[in-house]
């Protein structure tokens, strides 16, 4: 199984709207066109797992929400400084959806280690320990290791 969240990426929508051009005119099948989409994904899961060796840190001012569903994380934060070797980029609101890239088949643990431990050491409540009052506290410094995560 390999995630298809790289379709909605300018590279993913061309190649669809490519796809559908050639459909409508009789060029090739649907079939063809999913199986296309398929290898796409496998395709840029694996570039992206074998290729990018880029470190990423991000500092985030507030965590709006974050959820843990069917093996993926998604964070929504405001205020954030990305930061690259020597370069930096702040931006006003932000969607992190990070994905096991590690694992085909059996679920790794790993995401949920890395980001249970940022989430801990991040939000304690007056009860030190993490409970349901989470999603209203600030971040005071959230980092990741991208190169972790895939």
């Amino acid at each position: 199984m390999s995630y298809q969240l790289y379709r909605n990426t300018t590279l993913g929508n061309t190649l669809q709207e490519s796809l559908d051009e050639l459909i409508q005119y009789g060029q090739i099948t649907p079939q063809l066109a999913i199986k296309v989409l398929l290898q796409f994904d496998k395709s840029i899961n694996t570039a992206l797992a074998t290729r990018v060796k880029s470190r990423l840190t991000f500092k985030a001012g507030k965590l709006n929400t974050y959820r843990f569903c069917d093996n993926v994380w998604t964070f929504m934060l405001n205020d954030v400084e990305f930061r690259e070797a020597q370069e930096m980029a702040k931006v006003e609101k932000v969607k992190i959806v990070a994905c096991d890239g590690k694992s085909e088949f059996a679920p790794s643990q790993r995401i949920v280690a890395i980001m249970t431990r940022i989430l801990q050491k991040s939000f304690a409540c007056e009860h030190q320990r993490t409970c349901s009052c989470i999603k209203s506290k600030s971040v005071q410094y959230l980092e990741c290791i991208v190169s972790n995560l895939y």
